[in-house]
């Protein structure tokens, strides 16, 4: 039997001196689609910063595993590498800056991190059109200011490109 995408254990989490989860259990399994909901303050936030490694939120108690592995003390660049994301509701446009040249300075940072050295522009070029062929973000965007214009739909594919 398969692990689940994704699966929180017993988890407890603080922010300062408050609990703001208190024994959290979720299966997600690949494929299935699932809603949190709740009134304001109920924690559906600090799960999602939690689940992305936020630093200003301590886990005092559980885990978080992703694709069966713990990742609960994992660093957040680490949960990004391994597939791990959040879309925001509201996207930020950037007058300004070409969707290229922002996902090339992003692609960069990763390499920095890892000591690599910057990505040739002949593979980047590869890459990014490879992608945004699977996210269906046409090819003219590229040149395009990071979501200046973009319909909602349009900014949730840049996301995930």
């Amino acid at each position: 039997m398969m692990a689940a995408l994704l699966e929180i254990r017993d988890l407890h989490v603080r922010a300062a001196d408050k609990e703001i989860l208190r024994g959290l259990d979720l299966v997600v399994d690949k494929g299935k689609i699932h809603a949190l909901m709740g009134p304001n303050g109920s924690g559906k936030s600090t799960l999602a910063n939690v689940i992305m490694g936020h630093p200003n939120l301590e886990v005092t108690g559980g885990q978080v595993l992703f694709k069966g592995e713990d990742i609960t003390e994992a660093d957040p660049d680490e949960r990004a590498r391994l597939g791990l994301f959040m879309a925001f509701q509201y996207p930020v446009s950037v007058p300004g800056v070409t969707v290229t040249k922002y996902l090339r300075t992003v692609m960069n940072a990763h390499r920095t991190a890892r000591e690599e050295e910057p990505i040739p522009l002949k593979e980047f070029r590869e890459t990014v059109e490879a992608a945004m062929q699977l996210t269906n973000v046409p090819r003219e965007f590229s040149t395009r200011y990071l979501n200046e214009g973009f319909s909602g739909g349009e900014k949730k594919r840049m996301e995930i490109l």
